[in-house]
């Protein structure tokens, strides 16, 4: 073992998956988040099997199972005529091919399942309500007992342990907005599948529909452009704001902009990127999560990175010289990040085509088989983290 302790600043699904992570190796860590209570906002998220096959070597998957739901398909959905452009199979097809399922859950229910494993952990120790800053990083690390061996920074897109580490990413909003809301089921209308995962996709703009089991309702996520209201995640969309979503859904099926029309108090979040840059120092500080590589959701996969983040760098530190470790993770992340973000680039591209492009592209799907769609995701869906 490399290391005995380290210090996670952040609580969110990175912070809590790196703490469970490095006790698997014995390395006990203490996080601390500045938050007075945690709660997750948001609503649902997908869990590919790429990070559930991780949630179950952490002893938390079994638990998640019992209150999420395994869509039969992932569809993709002309947002215009809404006719049916492609699938790809999940469900049984998934924990067959890859070894693990694909789930959607509240986001409340995963912060909730690793939070109560990391509260039974010994070697897991959490203070709310702290706020750690760049200047008092260094003193915090000296004042402690034991004087700890590694400084995780897991505190999100605006991340500030970033400036521990010279030539960090710097994140820029991205343009976009994403707006979450849920609606319960008897609302939800028939056009909606009760057993799928459905992007509906359009000119400049898509939108993502899942059943969600906690609520008995329908997880909703639009992506549109818009102004960024600022480093929060708790901005609610003002009349004009909305207004301007509405616009952006002008051309859509009717049926949808009836539906974009129930969202009460719908959720903005800003999405910001993180441009390239170092994720550690070569001595005691690493970023995981979107501390990191803080990404667009178009390949609904920022939650599966930070716990594939947290997950390996567990591995690296437990085994290797802390500034090889560091190095070595750096080096697999940066390169698995990197493949993550050009899909995401891409699949932005294909969802938001208009035109002869948007025409090119539901020809191509329709030509597609779903096994062979469902090929195309092997490496991402596939990846076994090394822990």
């Amino acid at each position: 073992m490399s290391i005995k302790t380290a210090v996670i600043v952040g609580a969110g699904m990175a912070g809590l998956t790196a703490a469970l992570s490095l006790a698997r190796h014995g390395i006990s860590s203490h996080i601390f988040e500045q938050a007075p209570q945690l709660g997750e906002v948001g609503a649902g998220l997908q869990m590919s099997p790429n990070a559930s096959r991780i949630l179950r070597q952490l002893g938390v998957l079994e638990e998640l199972e019992q209150h999420w739901f395994e869509p039969d398909h992932i569809r993709l959905v002309s947002g215009v005529s809404l006719k049916s452009l492609a699938s790809i199979p999940a469900g049984t097809f998934a924990r067959e091919r890859w070894g693990a399922p694909y789930g959607v859950v509240h986001r409340a229910t995963l912060q909730q399942a690793l939070l109560t494993a990391v509260l039974r952990n010994p070697l897991c120790r959490l203070d709310l309500g702290h706020r750690i800053e760049t200047a008092a990083a260094d003193q915090m690390l000296a004042d402690m007992p034991g004087s700890p061996d590694l400084l995780v920074g897991a505190d999100g897109a605006w991340s500030r342990l970033r400036a521990r580490i010279p030539g960090s990413p710097s994140v820029a909003f991205s343009g976009n907005i994403a707006w979450r809301f849920t609606i319960p089921g008897d609302q939800a209308p028939a056009f909606l599948d009760r057993h799928s995962v459905t992007a509906f996709l359009g000119p400049r703009t898509h939108l993502v529909c899942y059943p969600l089991k906690e609520i008995g309702g329908f997880n909703i996520v639009a992506i549109a452009a818009g102004i960024s209201p600022g480093e929060t995640f708790l901005a609610e969309g003002t009349t004009a704001q909305r207004a301007g979503l509405a616009g952006q859904f002008s051309g859509w099926n009717r049926e949808i902009r009836d539906l974009l029309d129930l969202a009460e108090r719908p959720n903005l979040w800003p999405l910001y990127q993180a441009r390239p840059g170092r994720w550690q120092n070569g001595r005691d500080t690493v970023l995981i999560g979107d501390a990191a590589h803080a990404m667009m959701p178009f390949a609904a996969q920022g939650a599966a990175m930070a716990i594939e983040d947290a997950f390996e760098l567990s591995g690296f530190v437990a085994t290797q010289p802390l500034p090889q470790a560091l190095a070595a993770y750096e080096s697999v992340r940066q390169a698995r990040a990197a493949r993550v973000r050009n899909r995401g680039a891409f699949n932005k591209f294909a969802y938001h085509a208009r035109g002869p492009i948007r025409l090119g592209r539901d020809l191509v799907l329709s030509l597609r088989s779903p096994q062979s769609l469902a090929k195309d995701l092997d490496w991402l869906y596939g990846y076994r983290a090394k822990g």
